[in-house]
This record gives structure tokens, C-alpha cells and sequence, in this order.
């Protein structure tokens, strides 16, 4: 089953369990999902990692909002913000935690050979396409900058 045709039954559940704040996050997803189909080529099913990506743009854009939102003392739209992540995060693969990804970013780096920061987007692309849906590019960022320097 396609992740579209699993939020499609989502959303009809949702609605009978009258979930606003999940309803709400799927079909955010559902728009961000038919968007991704019509963007460049019209396709019928959209690849795996593709959906995988559409759903991580999602997710960091509710984060950076509820961010935003926080800071300007909003806290009844930072709370819709991390309702809609919550939903979101639920499709999305399990993210690896600040330990294991060092581990997996210090084996890339052994594999490269890098020494120092110079080398970071060397290292920067293959721990992207390593731990594309496991991690954030973000993260990867941090870790990588602490090991080179």
C-alpha cells in the first residue's frame, strides 16, 4: 500500500473519530503529497524516497514555524504546529539519535579519509545519501562539524 492510499484511510478515519488535530496533518501531507506528483512530471505513484522527502520538508517546516511562533510568544499556534508534526512524524521512518549517527558519520569519515573541516562536503554527501530518512541534514551537519574540528 502506497503512503498516499494510507492517509487517504486516515483521513476517512479521522474524520469519523472527528481527530481535528490529525485530520489536519494528513492533509497537509495529502496536499504536500498530490503537489509532489503534478510538480515536475505527472506521475501516478510517487518513489519511496521521494515521499520520504516530502514528508521531512514537512516536518522541518512545522518545526522551524513552531520555532518561530514559540519565540513570539504564540503558544496556541506553536501548539497546531506540534500537533501537525506529531501526525507527520508518524509516516516518517525512525530517526536515529545524536550517538548512532556519530557512530555512522566517523565510519564515512574513516571511509573519505578526512582530516579537517575542508573535507566536510565530501563526507557531508555520502552520510546525506547514508542516512537519507534516518536523520536531518541539520544534525548531520552538527556532528560532522564537531568531529573535523
Amino acid at each position: 500500500m502506497s503512503l498516499e492510499q494510507k492517509i487517504n484511510q486516515d483521513i476517512k478515519a479521522a474524520m469519523m473519530a472527528k481527530d481535528n488535530a490529525k485530520l489536519r496533518g494528513l492533509r497537509a501531507i495529502k496536499a504536500a503529497i498530490l503537489l509532489a506528483k503534478t510538480e515536475k512530471i505527472q506521475v501516478d505513484e510517487l518513489h519511496a524516497d521521494t515521499e520520504i522527502k516530502v514528508l521531512q520538508k514537512l516536518a522541518k517546516q512545522r518545526k522551524e514555524s513552531g520555532d518561530i511562533y514559540k519565540n513570539q510568544n504564540r503558544d496556541d499556534l506553536y501548539q497546531i504546529e506540534m500537533e501537525e508534526l506529531q501526525v507527520i512524524e508518524e509516516y516518517l521512518p525512525k530517526q536515529l539519535d545524536r550517538s548512532a549517527i556519530e557512530d555512522v558519520v566517523k565510519g564515512i569519515i574513516a571511509e573519505v579519509g578526512a582530516t579537517s573541516i575542508k573535507d566536510m562536503g565530501k563526507v557531508m554527501g555520502a552520510a546525506n545519501q547514508k542516512l537519507a530518512g534516518s536523520a536531518d541534514g541539520k544534525t548531520i551537519s552538527e556532528v560532522l562539524k564537531s568531529l573535523l574540528s
